[in-house]
């Protein structure tokens, strides 16, 4: 059976390697110096190796001790986190979360999975719109947060990313080539679709609405097969699509911003920290695979 590494000994593990000394370690964590230097034989006997080393009146960490260093870092700041959220009181209520269909399916999975493990108690009633639809209903109170694609400028709320938005077509076809510029759009509200027919217009590019859908799968779907070109962010760009530049003759077209607004009144309760977990969570989270034609 494999031996298991004890909490307490990592915590003085730890205050050895910021302290550089027993003495030092034996006052952080409350413990006499024979005590401090018991732990480390102990934990050197699970570990099976030797963690630190004397050099001079300081003592250093071995490179099995360099090993373990972070390992015990994530394992204490874990049951750190762990105790604290089961000291807290159960969180329970309602939260209605209005977002983009093509967020719900890209975004929220995960982001929700992780904040149910934590508050199990705490529905989340998602509902799917438009952004402009989601601002509507954020602010007369029947959504009480939304997740919302906007222009530079132009937001309401609290911006949470930017990402550059492209242009793409597929790999398959030459239909950015046409004369007149075929597009697939979504909404005539959607952020993308105005930045993308503002840019043409300045550029005296002729284009025409080619395809319009509010629904991201078939937007991607006129461009990988070579219906017409989009403007998507730069990291949702999928197998069968490539991006034009301005090698290709096209416009640069910025970025867009992602923003979470509130319903009016105080931020509280589940409300509160269902805002808090989605907000640090798209701020932190790498770019996803897919995620298309947000309004």
């Amino acid at each position: 059976m494999t031996a298991a590494l004890d909490i307490d000994l990592l915590k003085t593990f730890l205050a050895i390697a910021e302290t550089g000394s027993f003495a030092g370690a034996a006052d952080d964590v409350g413990r006499t110096q024979s005590a401090v230097s018991m732990q480390m034989k102990r934990l050197e006997e699970v570990i099976g190796k030797p963690v630190f080393m004397r050099q001079g009146r300081k003592s250093c960490l071995t490179r099995d001790g360099e090993q373990l260093l972070d390992y015990a870092r994530r394992i204490v700041r874990l049951n750190q986190e762990a105790m604290a959220v089961m000291a807290q009181p159960e969180l329970q209520g309602i939260v209605r979360l209005g977002t983009p269909d093509d967020y719900a399916d890209c975004l929220l999975p995960e982001i929700l999975a992780r904040f149910s493990r934590t508050h199990p108690m705490v529905q989340v009633e998602v509902d799917c719109q438009s952004s402009d639809l989601l601002l509507q209903n954020t602010k007369n109170g029947r959504l009480d947060m939304s997740i919302v694609t906007s222009q530079p400028g132009k937001v309401t709320g609290d911006v949470v990313r930017s990402e550059p938005l492209v242009w793409a077509t597929s790999t398959r076809h030459n239909v950015h080539q046409q004369a007149v510029l075929p597009l697939a759009v979504s909404s005539p509200a959607c952020a993308w679709r105005e930045m993308a027919t503002n840019a043409l217009s300045s550029s005296n590019l002729p284009y025409r609405i080619a395809y319009s859908s509010a629904n991201s799968v078939a937007i991607s779907a006129a461009v990988v097969s070579g219906l017409a070109v989009a403007a998507i962010p730069e990291f949702i760009v999928r197998p069968g699509m490539r991006i034009l530049g301005e090698a290709d003759g096209f416009p640069r077209l910025g970025e867009f911003q992602i923003a979470i607004v509130y319903a009016p009144g105080d931020l509280k309760g589940p409300r509160k920290v269902l805002a808090q977990h989605v907000t640090d969570s798209l701020a932190r989270m790498r770019q996803p695979s897919s995620l298309m034609a947000a309004e």
